[in-house]
């Protein structure tokens, strides 16, 4: 079987996915649940939790200690960082993002966002869609996360209620009817309790959709990624100052988009350059061909002028250059941002300057109306 025939079983081995919600919705907990019943836990952990549990004076594990890791978290009960934490099935690796919920944090959030496949949006059964989660899901549509799930917690505090459940869906539906969202799935829960996150428990028999955990580990993520338009910015030029090695030049770098194989056509942008692809490196071993988003090392046929922030796309398949283009921007900085000055931008692997023309509009995220704004 050929590497593009494997494209998506080795995309599907692991599954980067955020949760995100507002203050005390449960996100600690669902990923701690979700560490807990996959068997994910050294007991070590468990037992140290436990205690610090114990202390707190509760009756049950706290599994939201499995997160949050900064002290300041653990005084004050919220999530600050975003907090990284690892686990397999049998059938897929996951990567979770533990994100802030209280909205002084939520350029946190972006910060996991940019990666992710898929998001959790967590809601709280007795509160409904907050601000927060519409923030969290404006967000989400932004950086482009393609599945979205949104999970209703704590539904064993409504009594586990059919009516309660399906409202805030179609309150969420309402809200998120004009974001690119292109797939959505909602999903009844009690983290706490540990209902349809691994187990589906005996509370929500009315419900018969998936549970989270198998959601997880069967969500589409193939088409995720561009395999078609081939982008490979260079990161580094390897030149080993070995005797063995002395004519080596070597273009290290991550494959954004699409797929490349020995000898095809590429041209080096912003050069216009031409040349053929001689090898592809991976792991000291030579490979027919790449992928996204596989990090390599390629060779080229002809020995050009190459450098950090260059990129290589096939001959034939070029992308637009522009010296002017529009673009919608997730503003993180507490100093807002201002027309008619010049700011670092990151183009490729390279800092370029940049000068902001013209702000349009700016977005409200909790009404996602947009207010223009003054010439």
């Amino acid at each position: 079987m050929s590497v593009v025939e494997n494209v998506g079983l080795d995309r599907a081995e692991l599954l980067r996915f955020i949760a995100a919600g507002s203050v005390d919705d449960g996100k600690s907990t669902l990923i701690g649940r979700l560490l807990h019943d996959s068997k994910s836990i050294f007991e070590d952990q468990l037992s140290s939790i436990a205690k610090t549990s114990s202390k707190r004076g509760m009756q049950n594990v706290d599994l939201s200690l499995l997160t949050d890791g900064l002290q300041a978290e653990r005084e004050q009960g919220i999530t600050i960082d975003v907090a990284y934490r690892y686990f397999a099935t049998p059938k897929r690796k996951f990567i979770i993002a533990d994100t802030p919920g209280h909205e002084q944090y939520t350029r946190n959030m972006v910060t996991g966002a940019s990666t992710a496949n898929l998001a959790i949006i967590l809601i709280d059964a007795r509160k409904g869609v907050l601000t927060q989660s519409r923030r969290h899901t404006y967000l989400a549509s932004l950086v482009g996360i393609p599945h979205i799930v949104v999970a209703v917690n704590k539904m064993d505090l409504v009594e586990y209620s059919r009516d309660v459940f399906t409202q805030i869906c179609s309150d969420f539906a309402v809200f998120s009817q004009n974001l690119n969202l292109r797939n959505v799935e909602y999903i009844p829960m009690s983290a706490l309790n540990g209902d349809m996150v691994v187990e589906r428990g005996d509370q929500l028999n009315w419900y018969q959709g998936r549970t989270l955990i198998d959601l997880l580990e069967n969500v589409d993520i193939e088409h995720d990624v561009n395999l078609d338009d081939f982008r490979f910015p260079v990161q580094w030029v390897c030149r080993p100052q070995t005797e063995e090695l002395h004519d080596f030049r070597g273009y290290m770098g991550r494959v954004e988009s699409g797929l490349i194989k020995v000898g095809d056509a590429v041209t080096i942008q912003p050069s216009g350059l031409h040349s053929r692809i001689k090898e592809i490196l991976l792991y000291q071993s030579n490979f027919e061909e790449a992928f996204a988003p596989q990090s390599v090392t390629v060779t080229i046929e002809d020995h050009l002028d190459i450098s950090r922030g260059d990129m290589l796309v096939k001959s034939g398949d070029q992308p637009r250059v522009d010296k002017e283009f529009t673009a919608m921007l997730c503003w993180l900085s507490e100093q807002p941002l201002s027309s008619g000055r010049k700011y670092i931008v990151k183009h490729t692997t390279r800092m370029v300057k940049g000068l902001v023309s013209q702000i349009d509009y700016r977005v409200d995220v909790n009404t996602l109306n947009q207010e223009k704004q003054s010439l």
